[in-house]
């Protein structure tokens, strides 16, 4: 194997590595957030990471926290819910990135499921300066998807991570 194969597999594989260390932290929301693990929750986002969904702001990894620990947030899980976060596509630029997916929010209620919420969620992300293989999260932007510009502005994104 020459040099120029081997650093071109070992960027491709750090590509992989950083993607599915994205996609993983992506889909750990879902169940932490739904298990009421409000430090856990918090420690996804950078210290001054924001969560902005439907112009409710956090704008720190204590706000997220906060929430989880909400007396609304605690009603919500201990009645049976799923927040359950699709397939996100992502684009890693350098050490940051932005990752695109939609959301829904299934609720239980007199014994059955219902969806509650569909979103569009845009997320930035930035790799750790304390460790070079963890990602956490700059900004996240959620939306009801109601029909408006804004939610589907914020899937626009998308088609920009898929693109190699």
């Amino acid at each position: 194997m020459t040099e120029d194969r081997l650093a071109a597999l070992e960027i491709r594989l750090a590509r992989i590595e950083d993607e599915l260390a994205i996609t993983r932290l992506m889909a750990s929301y879902g169940p932490l957030v739904d298990a009421g693990d409000a430090s856990a929750v918090a420690a996804l986002w950078a210290v001054d990471g924001q969560y902005d969904v439907e112009g409710w702001q956090m704008r720190s990894r204590a706000d997220v926290d906060a929430m989880v620990r909400s007396e609304a947030h605690q009603h919500l899980i201990n009645g049976g819910c799923s927040h359950f976060l699709g397939p996100a596509h992502i684009r890693i630029d350098g050490d940051e990135a932005i990752a695109v997916c939609e959301s829904l929010l299934v609720r239980h209620r007199d014994g059955a499921f219902s969806v509650r919420r569909a979103g569009a969620n845009q997320v930035r992300l930035r790799r750790s300066v304390a460790d070079r293989t963890r990602w956490e999260i700059v900004h996240r932007t959620t939306r009801a998807l109601t029909g408006s510009t804004e939610a589907r502005d914020l899937l626009v994104g998308a088609s920009e991570a898929a693109r190699p």
